[in-house]
């Protein structure tokens, strides 16, 4: 089963003691948080879908947080992904050196779980994800906490495929996407379908928006996929 992704947080933490003060007070603060206490459950935990950060431990048995993160960034699934790296360790070549693994951020242990969801939200505001839940383009209103699609304030149906599709396009507006960085984007890469599985939603989504006019704002992109155009 396909998790909603919106608003999601990743932390790969190998102390379930910190482990789990950083999912109450991230739980707190409005989260949805999945956990991971290894370097490589949380690479099986990315080949389904992308959640909106991660939260990785410098210190991680085996693959460490910076080989985990350098791994993440030269991956075109998740080379986008928000990161913050935790460490205990202060000094400057430490940070350098998480730095250059690709890392957004770094917080070093002990830390306020206050400051944490500050970084953190304003790390999502940085890479322009959607502070108040919500995407907004071309008449159309994404609410990702309800997961529900609106047209001048009344409800459009979506089936939850269609649904990602649009989050997908309207978080990228004017990018184009070939079906198989769709197929990894909104199926995930545990799940084996056709690339044609990739038209069928899309002519679904379409014929959900034709009734408002909106159906023309995801273009097909000739010899490529498709993209959306506010």
């Amino acid at each position: 089963m396909k998790e909603n992704l919106t608003n999601t947080i990743l932390i790969v933490e190998d102390d379930p003691d910190i482990r789990g003060m950083l999912v109450f007070n991230l739980t707190r603060a409005g989260f949805a948080v999945w956990e991971a206490a290894s370097a490589e459950e949380a690479l099986t935990r990315l080949d389904r879908l992308l959640p909106s950060l991660a939260i990785i431990d410098w210190m991680l048995p085996r693959m460490s947080g910076v080989e985990l993160s350098r791994r993440l960034r030269h991956d075109e699934h998740t080379r986008d992904l928000p990161i913050i790296m935790l460490t205990a360790r202060g000094e400057e070549a430490d940070k350098l050196r998480g730095y250059d693994s690709g890392i957004d951020d770094y917080l070093t242990k002990p830390f306020s779980p206050r400051e944490l969801v500050a970084r953190i939200r304003a790390l999502l505001r940085r890479v322009g994800s959607p502070e108040n839940g919500q995407l907004q383009s071309a008449g159309m209103t994404l609410d990702l906490r309800s997961h529900q699609l609106l047209v001048e304030g009344q409800p459009v149906k979506l089936g939850p495929t269609e649904f990602r599709l649009l989050e997908l396009f309207m978080s990228s507006p004017n990018r184009a996407f070939d079906r198989p960085q769709l197929l990894d984007r909104v199926w995930g890469r545990s799940v084996y379908v056709e690339e044609r599985t990739v038209d069928v939603h899309v002519l679904r989504l379409r014929k959900a928006l034709k009734p408002h006019g909106l159906d023309q704002h995801i273009e097909t992109v000739r010899g490529l996929g498709y993209r959306f155009t506010p």
